[in-house]
């Protein structure tokens, strides 16, 4: 997914094995993540997806402070989605606390590790034993 203000932002799907940067977005107040190749498209990220930063994560609140997580790996979410008109991309990292991905200092580079598995058809889903057989074709 990709933020709300991004919307006026050229954007792709993530890649696995491909390293992101973050970025801030020309004509918009949004950070977010793009290929270090092309910085105008924003790459989004479905819930779910695995990243490891090059460094600890580091966060700002644009005007005062500065602040570093002791995590290189973090999971793409979304948080508050029932608050409208709000940024909802987050970091989730392993001790269970979130960062907004439009606060992540820019510069910072993440390679995606992981993207999460889609569901499957509730036929694809059932273990083989319990589908039904399928009478082959004499042809």
């Amino acid at each position: 997914m990709c933020d709300y203000s991004l919307h006026a932002v050229a954007t792709r799907p993530a890649e696995v094995g491909e390293t992101l940067i973050t970025t801030m977005f020309r004509g918009t107040a949004t950070r977010g993540f793009a290929s270090e190749t092309d910085p105008t498209v924003a790459v989004c990220m479905l819930p779910g997806t695995e990243l490891a930063f090059a460094e600890n994560v580091r966060y700002d609140n644009r005007w005062i402070w500065t602040r570093e997580i002791n995590f290189r790996v973090g999971k793409f979410g979304e948080i508050d989605r029932h608050i409208p008109d709000r940024h909802h991309d987050a970091i989730e990292f392993p001790d269970g606390s979130h960062v907004l991905v439009t606060l992540l200092c820019e510069g910072q580079r993440a390679t995606v590790l992981q993207l999460p598995v889609s569901q499957q058809p509730a036929e694809r889903a059932r273990p083989v034993s319990e589908q039904r057989a399928t009478p082959l074709s004499a042809g």
